[in-house]
């Protein structure tokens, strides 16, 4: 874990639980595309950025969530670098609480005020066109975050961030994190027609071809709306719904899994109303769902 790899003449990662990119960006300087899970992370890149003579220059969130931006504030206190997150990411990333708070709908327990849900603070700019390094892309990548990133780099290598996972990582968590399910379908859509020399994935292994595991991810989206309509065949209320789906797919329940898949299956009920498959009404003062009569 925390092993230097290098993908092409100037472009690594660092293997990690959320890989992290590396990209040199002259003789002696980097920057980072991520940070890392919290400041033990931070720590074993400053390592690896010692060891080689290296000086951070900056470092590119792809989005806010907590295994992503944990080394932010490390890795800037000891380096002085700067921080770039775009739209609502960057909102998130400044004032971290904003992440429980959302997954919980109100203020957030203590059971949720924890490393892997909310990072430190970190000073965070704006992420504009004029303050990527040169020959460097911004793919913007929405679905499982807000305003979630990626870069193609000048040498051809695209960092992925969560944009897709892994086969193991699908059927062990069968219920990904998502915000938005539809936005999630064209951005792997969009991922499946790209070409590059290597794709990095944050929770995949790097890869020429990626347009396989995109359709699989692409699938397991589909799945689990079918699975949520198919339980949807009677009115049912939010917490038996997310009760069933928790049983359906063997998951076990804690506060942090009720937060982070209930969380997802709003979104999916959302997108599974809006487009016309599930009907959402007000009976004997409960909120229920139900398929539409007929779907379309």
């Amino acid at each position: 874990m925390y092993e230097l790899i290098q993908v092409s003449r100037g472009s690594y990662y660092i293997q990690s639980p959320a890989r992290i990119g590396l990209v040199r960006t002259g003789e002696s300087e980097v920057c980072l595309i991520d940070s890392g899970n919290d400041k033990d992370a931070g720590k074993k890149v400053k390592r690896i950025l010692d060891a080689n003579g290296w000086t951070l220059r900056a470092i590119f969130n792809t989005h806010s969530h907590a295994d992503h931006i944990g080394g932010n504030r490390y890795l800037q206190t000891q380096t002085g670098c700067r921080i770039y997150a775009a739209g609502i990411e960057r909102d998130f990333t400044a004032h971290p609480i904003l992440e429980p708070a959302f997954l919980f709908g109100g203020d957030p327990p203590g059971a949720l005020r924890h490393k892997f849900l909310m990072a430190q603070e970190s000073d965070v700019l704006p992420l504009t066109e004029d303050v990527l390094p040169a020959g460097w892309q911004c793919l913007p990548l929405p679905g499982h975050s807000f305003d979630m990133v990626g870069f193609r780099t000048a040498d051809g290598v695209v960092y992925l961030a969560d944009a897709l996972s892994s086969e193991e990582t699908l059927e062990k968590y069968r219920i990904g994190f998502l915000y938005d399910p539809e936005a999630y379908i064209r951005t792997l859509e969009t991922v499946k027609a790209m070409a590059a020399e290597c794709f990095v994935p944050a929770h995949a292994e790097a890869a020429r071809e990626i347009a396989p595991l995109a359709e699989k991810n692409i699938a397991a989206v589909h799945e689990i709306a079918e699975k949520i309509t198919e339980l949807c065949a009677e009115p049912v209320g939010f917490d038996v719904l997310l009760k069933r789906l928790f049983a359906a797919y063997g998951l076990a329940m804690t506060a942090e899994q009720h937060a982070l898949v209930g969380c997802t299956v709003r979104s999916y009920l959302s997108w599974l109303t809006d487009t016309g498959r599930l009907q959402m009404r007000i009976e004997d003062g409960l909120l229920v769902w139900e398929a539409a009569p007929h779907r379309p």
